[in-house]
């Protein structure tokens, strides 16, 4: 099974963009602490992460850079050609839901509402918007705008 949740905070500045089919993305780096146990020193991993759809959207409405996120999604490999004919190797997780970590917002949302774009497939939803957002899966690799 390929599951994983991270928290962690969101370490650049996000900017949502759209492919030329149209669909929303948003790439960014995660922050997030390993326990090396008692005493020692804290390490820091950074995690690449991509959302797409409302996902990404709602992600760029709610979070900002140093904000922090709890996401939950599935890690991904992809190969591409970088502009040297190189073989550049990606390892990201594709982000499916997002929630507030309650205990430490630096804002509160709580007035906000988030209501995504009208979309012909109707979905259900168990938990409201601002606390829970899932994706579709994400384009086919030509679809990438990076």
């Amino acid at each position: 099974m390929n599951s994983c949740q991270l928290l962690g905070r969101i370490c650049n500045d996000l900017e949502l963009k759209t492919t030329p089919s149209g669909v929303s993305v948003v790439s960014f780096n995660l922050a997030v602490d390993r326990y090396m146990g008692k005493d020692a020193e804290k390490k820091v991993d950074f995690i690449s992460c991509v959302a797409w759809r409302t996902t990404a959207e709602h992600i760029c409405r709610y979070w900002h850079k140093g904000d922090e996120i709890l996401i939950s999604g599935s890690i991904s490999t992809r190969t591409y050609q970088n502009k040297d004919g190189n073989t550049v190797y990606v390892t990201e997780v594709i982000v499916d839901k997002t929630d507030f970590n309650h205990g430490n917002k630096k804002e509160d949302h709580s007035s906000d509402t988030y209501t995504p774009p009208s979309d012909p497939a109707p979905r259900t939803q168990s938990a409201p918007a601002v606390q829970s957002q899932e994706a579709a899966p994400p384009p086919e690799d030509e679809d990438y705008p990076f």
